[in-house]
């Protein structure tokens, strides 16, 4: 490692720190206002980061929204991640006896959640998430309600910044484990009947356990996403579980809990991975300003794209490889349940 990237480094850490130690001592709202100050900020500032989210915006939405709707939408994308980022810290003032006054668990409901649970219990489940809303509370809020998860999250390129992201996620009792060699390790989880969550709009290299997915419209913009979840729901009957967290103005998460992913027996892995996806394309064109648009969703497009796609977006051999070989899945998975 070169000197000036163990500087900086050693410099991320200290700032992440100081927002780690500072962030817990002020009000909620206050917590709140700042996370909307500095999402503008950054939003003014990071002109790499707000091309990348109006290209994105504009690529799944067509032209259902204006120049300057866009630009909102992307501003307001902002906030919430800031928000989301220094809720995690603020989290560590959450605790058995308060949590509620800022979590409201919603949707099918606890008492429903541990009945499925309780009745698929060999099986696990797996709660699922994507960069909408206050997705850092989502995995907090296991802890506080009786469902401890083990959660596969990304790393840091800065491994001292992953060492302080996983002591603020673990916070409530939850296990963050990395990408890397998770299956087998999902797999004993949910098959013991354990609880495990995950992002599902992660964007992975081909080459990776990944699918490819319809997003955005009947003729869908391609989104290279992981299948994981899709392996547990196939091996082991996984439950999968949407959650929608949204944030409101008041500094309150509404933790919403939906109905497990329905998928016709016999599903492929890509089959299922799309099921999961359309379980939250009508939550994010409900609420497009709490998604996560500055992240490079769609980093490969097909070499004959029926629609315009980001300009970051590339063409990929891996790419079309994988096209071709979700596609004759597919079409075996179709012919098998035809001749059945």
């Amino acid at each position: 490692m070169s000197r000036w990237k163990s500087f900086r480094y050693r410099l991320e850490e200290s700032a992440c720190a100081l927002v780690a130690w500072g962030v817990p001592r002020l009000s909620r709202l206050a917590c709140v206002r700042l996370g909307n100050f500095l999402g503008n900020i950054t939003y003014a500032l990071d002109a790499r980061g707000r091309e990348v989210a109006i290209e994105n915006i504009k690529a799944a939405f067509g032209d259902r929204f204006s120049p300057e709707r866009r630009r909102e939408i992307a501003r307001q994308s902002y906030r919430n991640f800031l928000r989301t980022m220094l809720d995690l810290f603020w989290a560590s003032r959450l605790n058995q006896e308060n949590w509620e006054q800022w979590i409201h668990v919603e949707g099918i409901g606890l008492a429903e959640l541990r009945r499925l649970v309780a009745e698929r219990k060999r099986n696990g489940a797996v709660f699922l998430c994507i960069h909408q809303g206050n997705w850092e509370w989502a995995g907090l809020v296991g802890g506080f309600t009786g469902f401890p998860l083990t959660i596969v999250a990304e790393s840091f390129k800065n491994p001292r910044l992953t060492a302080i992201f996983k002591r603020a996620r673990e916070g409530t009792g939850q296990e963050i484990i990395a990408q890397e060699n998770s299956l087998l390790r999902m797999l004993k989880i949910v098959k013991r009947g354990g609880l495990t969550a995950m992002l599902i709009d992660l964007n992975l290299r081909p080459s990776q356990a990944a699918t490819i997915i319809d997003c955005h419209g009947p003729d869908g913009l391609k989104m290279c996403v992981p299948l994981l979840h899709a392996v547990l729901a196939q091996r082991a009957g996984t439950l999968l579980l949407p959650v929608e967290p949204a944030p409101q103005p008041n500094g309150v998460c509404k933790m919403i809990v939906h109905p497990p992913v329905q998928y016709p027996a016999g599903a492929t892995l890509h089959e299922i991975v799309q099921a999961c996806w359309d379980a939250f394309e009508k939550i994010l064109r409900a609420r497009p300003g709490d998604y996560l648009w500055a992240y490079k969703h769609f980093r490969y497009k097909p070499r004959k794209a029926g629609r315009p796609y980001p300009l970051y977006a590339n063409e990929s051999s891996a790419f079309e490889k994988l096209l071709k070989q979700v596609a004759q899945e597919d079409a075996a998975a179709a012919q098998s349940k035809s001749e059945a």
